[in-house]
């Protein structure tokens, strides 16, 4: 007989031989409760079924390759939402979340009397960006932009899932804005900003998608292609907002001040006190 928590306790060790976080199994055995409506916490002791035993256990042998256990899921939380995930889009990370909560309070700052904003989430990957506003404020007008067609379907999916307004449009950074003559109040980015050298953890490098992880030598480039041409979408009084890597801070400040000499350029600390958010006001 195997209860849950032999279960939760099965793997501890070859967990700690491989350092993946033991609090890894705990989530992703209490999200299979979760989905089959378990509370883990009053069944700890009770008997757990063959077809949940081997369904953990075929999960468990993933992630101790070091698979995310996203993926192995198929979906993650983000801002209280249930997205779809896997190995064509980036696995949103709480430090997003972050950002998301930041842009609403500046959309409530600087657009209080706007009756319709229009609002690009570049590079939407998941959706989850576009999503999470969409469904916190009705008064966005959203369009989500991706290079990757198989990167907009899963975001696509994630809209329909959550009942979110959202235009997807398939193109390079600003190119489909620009194409279409799309002009924006907000333009937000959480854009693939790893140095192309830099070392990655296993369960990065080997299982999420690669474009959406490198922005080129220094981690700017696609910094550089959004200011470049931000001229040619942004309406007057507008606001950029970015996920940045946490040492950027001084060297996407500089950029960023070669393009918008006036602007106000604010960058914000994450939970964890490390610099993850700049907002660009003209």
């Amino acid at each position: 007989m195997k209860t849950y928590n032999n279960l939760l306790h099965m793997y501890k060790k070859e967990m700690a031989l491989k350092d993946i976080p033991s609090e890894t199994m705990k989530v992703f055995l209490f999200e299979l409760c979760n989905e089959r409506n378990i509370d883990l916490y009053l069944n700890l002791d009770n008997e757990a079924s063959e077809e949940f035993i081997e369904v953990f256990n075929e999960g468990a042998k993933r992630i101790l390759n070091h698979e995310p256990m996203n993926y192995v899921l198929g979906y993650c939380w983000f801002y209280g939402y249930k997205l779809k995930v896997n190995k064509d889009v980036l696995i949103p990370r709480y430090e997003t979340e972050e950002l998301v909560g930041n842009i609403l309070a500046r959309v409530d700052e600087y657009y209080g009397d706007y009756q319709k904003i229009k609002i690009a989430d570049i590079g939407t990957g998941s959706g989850a960006i576009a999503i999470s506003l969409v469904k916190e404020e009705s008064k966005l007008d959203m369009v989500a932009t991706d290079i990757s067609d198989v990167a907009l379907e899963v975001a696509k999916e994630n809209a329909r899932i959550n009942d979110a307004d959202i235009r997807f449009m398939c193109g390079d950074m600003l190119k489909p804005l620009i194409d279409n003559n799309i002009h924006l109040d907000i333009l937000i980015s959480n854009p693939p900003y790893i140095p192309s050298e830099e070392d990655l953890e296993v369960s990065v490098k080997d299982f999420e998608p690669h474009v959406a992880l490198f922005g080129g030598e220094d981690g700017l480039k696609y910094y550089r292609t959004i200011f470049e041409n931000a001229d040619k979408v942004l309406n007057e009084n507008a606001m950029m907002g970015f996920e940045i890597g946490y040492n950027q801070k001084e060297s996407l400040i500089a950029l960023a001040r070669e393009y918008f000499k006036d602007a106000d350029i604010e960058v914000l600390k994450d939970i964890n006190g490390k610099n993850r958010m700049m907002f660009i006001k003209l």
